[in-house]
């Protein structure tokens, strides 16, 4: 017969608090170590030269991961476009990826498959890229492929029409998009008589778009001169040389870029977007600023960090934690060539548009008023520091970096010392930042909503144009 024991809670309670207060008496509280001091980002060794015809090359072993990544980047894009040319630079790049002189897209995506990876084309502001990724092993066959479809396109005829119809659809989705209108309103005022205002195409210029018309659009502006080569990753570096000079000496060298920065201008007004009904009103609220040539846009990066462009920054905490107002707000500089521009961006309930733009103004008025305390300023830092060093874990995220500084011809201690330079910043660079390139009283203040219930809101905080 088994003898059964019957153990109280009582007594397992009295038991465990015995251990306890042992454990408690033995046992001293360890506290984790302090953070070592952060460290210079490291760029990796690179090599790099220079096609005859104009075209630069950057080899950059990275990794250890036997893939590698290739961009072209070409400069042209939307900057290009002529006042009837809007997105006809997007339309050339949608058109690139469908077939080259020897392959049909089917065939080219074939081809990308069987070496491990992918290819693509996107073009932005200011440039046009054809990307691609694949197995170490086949190096050479994914930097020619992507030779291929940058110095070859067919623009076949057969898919065109397509392509515009998949453009009309994607222009009409987007303009039913309130914050998409705001953007476009935004865009109008900060850049009135330059492409980067131009933010959408009628419907009737893209439909008028002609195959001719694309093909003498790529032939004026893709060219050698103009465009960068970047790889990067595990791959043979005298192997991928050859490679390179094979598939793209022959390029046409073409002219330089030239590039005009806009001049950007606002003063404080209040642009309406009407929206009968609506439910919330979508806003910009900003204006031009310094770009990443400037000595401050350090600085300015961490003061829009802290303000409003993370998650528990001071606009963010204010207007949504504190008052529920919006579900996700968020600030932003956004840079191009030698300019740039800073904005506040949110979604609000209609009823609550004019304490919203009061309660935005207001943190930075208090930031101009006051610095941050030191604590607030270090979580920003940690933040910001640990995100660019994720952000440059990858062969992709390697050659974003490196894009970044041929693109603003900034040099390579930009990125290196990027820890130190944003540890650098004092709580008193904060404000002379946010006082001297926050300039709110001549942001413009554009809100697509519902103008008989916004209208008696926001008239105390400009003119409404």
């Amino acid at each position: 017969m088994k003898t059964m024991i019957r153990i109280t809670g009582a007594l397992v309670l009295g038991m465990t608090s015995v251990v306890t207060g042992a454990a408690a008496q033995t046992q001293v509280k360890e506290r984790p170590p302090a953070p070592s001091a952060a460290k210079d980002f490291t760029l990796p060794a690179r090599s790099s030269f220079t096609l005859p015809n104009g075209m630069k090359v950057t080899l950059a072993p990275f990794g250890a991961t036997p893939k590698l990544d290739v961009q072209l980047v070409v400069r042209v894009g939307n900057v290009d476009e002529g006042p009837n040319e809007v997105w006809l630079s997007d339309l050339m790049s949608d058109l690139m990826r469908e077939g080259t002189r020897t392959r049909t897209n089917a065939q080219i995506n074939l081809a990308a498959a069987d070496m491990g990876g992918s290819v693509a084309t996107s073009v932005s502001l200011d440039e046009l890229t054809v990307s691609g990724s694949a197995l170490s092993e086949h190096a050479a066959g994914l930097i020619s492929l992507i030779a291929e479809i940058g110095l070859q396109p067919s623009f076949p005829e057969q898919e065109f029409a397509r392509i515009k119809q998949n453009r009309l659809r994607n222009l009409a989705l987007q303009k039913s998009q309130p914050g998409a209108l705001a953007a476009e309103k935004f865009y109008n005022v900060l850049y009135p008589n330059h492409p980067y205002g131009r933010y959408f195409p009628t419907e009737a210029m893209l439909q008028s778009y002609t195959l001719p018309q694309l093909r003498d659009f790529y032939n004026k502006h893709v060219h050698a001169s103009r465009a960068h080569l970047f790889v990067a990753g595990q791959f043979n570096a005298a192997a991928v040389e050859r490679t390179i000079r094979t598939a793209f000496g022959g390029w046409t060298a073409g002219t330089p870029v030239a590039p005009i920065p806009p001049q950007s201008t606002t003063r404080r007004a209040i642009y309406i977007i009407d929206r009968p009904g609506a439910v919330q009103s979508s806003m910009y609220i900003g204006g031009p600023t310094i770009d990443p040539s400037h000595k401050d846009y350090r600085a300015l990066q961490v003061t829009n960090m802290l303000l409003g462009g993370a998650f528990g920054s001071r606009i963010t905490r204010n207007i949504r934690e504190d008052k529920g107002y919006t579900y996700s707000p968020f600030s932003q500089i956004s840079s191009r060539y030698r300019n740039a521009y800073w904005a506040e961006i949110a979604d609000v309930t209609t009823n609550v548009t004019g304490a919203s733009i009061k309660e935005i103004l207001a943190e930075i008025d208090r930031l101009q008023a006051e610095p941050p305390s030191a604590s607030e300023l270090k979580g920003v830092q940690d933040n910001m520091v640990g995100g660019y060093i994720m952000s440059g874990s990858t062969r992709g995220g390697m050659i974003g970096l490196l894009r970044s500084l041929n693109l603003h011809g900034l040099p390579e201690s930009y990125v290196t010392q990027y820890v130190r330079s944003v540890y650098a910043v004092s709580p008193a660079d904060v404000q002379r930042v946010a006082r001297q390139y926050l300039n709110d009283d001549n942001f413009a203040i554009v809100i697509v909503g519902d103008r008989k219930q916004i209208e008696e809101q926001v008239k105390p905080f400009g003119p409404i144009m």
